[in-house]
């Protein structure tokens, strides 16, 4: 991928024609492997208007979106899990470090000695860090739990299933099974991490994302579509995080 003035250009076997993709985070150039360079800076410079125009349209849903998280975690703070939010209680306990726990609200129990070294917002980010280690570990045993669930059912058995924090992506499926799952969809209802779930393990048969594809994700997740649609529209807040 070459970096030029304002873009990046990306050579895809797959582009029959030169195509610009804005996001929140970089304009790129998506080329046919053969396009002289020169072309696409012709095709640039013409289209200059229209990045512009995309760049600001996107900035505006960005900052339109609404972060799931609470602005502080603090006694009463909401957090999100599952589709739904949970009050955060806290209590000081003799431990040595954080713990969390969960049963019909959040409780954080945090050692006095490190209560008593930090201000408030210091001690907000100790539980903040300690909550997403705790997401991670239940996003691991949810992963765990569907694919213990589907893969022997459909015969469509992952290497490995790991859990990564990932700025744009739910999940993957690399060419040895491996999937990937991004820790955040803990945050979803549960019907929505399972559907990605399913999708990533259909790739394990289907490669691409064809009518074969989808075809395969509706046999074995009737109702995607829904789960789809509430990605498309929540999404965006529930990349920015915790």
């Amino acid at each position: 991928m070459n970096n030029h003035q304002g873009y990046q250009i990306r050579r895809s076997s797959r582009a029959k024609r030169l195509r610009i993709v804005v996001t929140a985070d970089k304009v790129e150039a998506v080329a046919p492997l053969r396009m002289p360079e020169r072309k696409i800076h012709q095709f640039m410079r013409i289209r200059a208007g229209w990045v512009e125009a995309a760049k600001n349209e996107v900035q505006q849903h960005v900052d339109s979106v609404t972060s799931l998280a609470p602005a502080s975690y603090q006694q009463g703070a909401l957090i999100p899990y599952q589709g739904a939010q949970y009050k955060l209680q806290i209590y000081m306990t003799r431990e040595k470090q954080i713990k969390i726990a969960f049963e019909q609200c959040f409780t954080a129990y945090v050692p006095e000695c490190i209560s008593k070294d930090l201000n408030q917002r210091e001690l907000s980010q100790q539980i903040q860090s300690a909550l997403i280690s705790w997401m991670g570990q239940e996003a691991a045993k949810q992963a765990a739990a569907y694919a213990d669930k589907y893969a022997p059912m459909y015969k469509l058995t992952p290497r490995s299933i790991s859990i990564k924090a990932q700025k744009s992506r739910w999940g993957s499926c690399g060419i040895h099974n491996d999937i990937n799952l991004n820790w955040l969809l803990i945050l979803a209802p549960a019907a929505v991490f399972e559907y990605v779930l399913i999708h990533e393990l259909c790739h394990i048969e289907q490669r691409n994302h064809s009518a074969a594809f989808w075809a395969l994700v509706a046999r074995h997740c009737p109702d995607y579509q829904q789960q789809r649609g509430w990605l498309k529209r929540y999404g965006a807040s529930l990349m920015l995080g915790l």
